[in-house]
């Protein structure tokens, strides 16, 4: 696959795996995260997902249907649009809380063999390859598959910072630049062309929100 993005990601899930196993994590373990309705550890657990899942379904043989566009992915994603009382989000922030039983120990378990997994992982993948995602019945190619696992690892590395009082964690420009495109495209579908254009630009005909999700 294209080395530069392999490179990209893998210093992304160090940072990712690295800030989900903080003494400030495992100490706030039982709280309220940032993400209103899951916890410290259940948010840690779904942003290590994000690697788990990679290595899982990039490692898996490539899926036989044509992956569709990124973009089409969001349009198609119920969670997208659904309130975080959506029983999709619901299900989510659930599962994760009942990974997050497992506590600190077992979470950091799952990290080192993750972080050990994970190069060999996209070494041996095609970025045009198609990636099967099957909680939701269709495929990506594997580039576009790590470009949404990237957009939550950012995403979601700052819910988690935020949750313990940690500084957010800087990425380089080859994560956060594809990251910042995605979020742009899809905040355009929702919003709109001119929302966009004002909140970057003219702040005194912005709308309150032009968030992507």
């Amino acid at each position: 696959m294209e080395q530069r993005q392999r490179d990209a990601f893998v210093a992304a899930a160090a940072i990712a795996t690295d800030l989900a196993t903080a003494p400030e994590v495992a100490e706030r373990w039982a709280d309220e995260s940032a993400c209103a309705g899951m916890t410290v550890g259940g948010l840690a657990y779904h942003l290590v997902a994000q690697v788990r899942n990679t290595v899982r379904l990039v490692g898996a043989p490539p899926a036989a249907e044509p992956p569709i566009p990124l973009l089409e992915h969001y349009a198609r994603a119920v969670w997208v649009t659904s309130t975080l009382d959506a029983e999709v989000n619901v299900g989510i922030r659930e599962g994760s809380d009942a990974e997050a039983a497992a506590g600190p120990e077992g979470l950091a378990d799952l990290v080192s063999g993750l972080r050990e997994a994970l190069p060999e992982v996209l070494d041996a993948a095609s970025s045009d390859d198609a990636v099967l995602i099957p909680w939701q019945g269709w495929s990506l190619t594997v580039h576009d598959w790590l470009v949404t696992r990237m957009m939550e690892i950012v995403v979601h590395s700052d819910d988690l910072a935020a949750s313990v009082g940690r500084g957010t964690p800087e990425f380089s420009e080859d994560v956060v630049t594809p990251v910042l495109a995605l979020l742009t495209a899809v905040a355009v579908r929702r919003h709109g062309q001119t929302a966009l254009v004002r909140a970057l630009s003219r702040p005194q005909r912005a709308p309150d929100s032009v968030s992507a999700f």
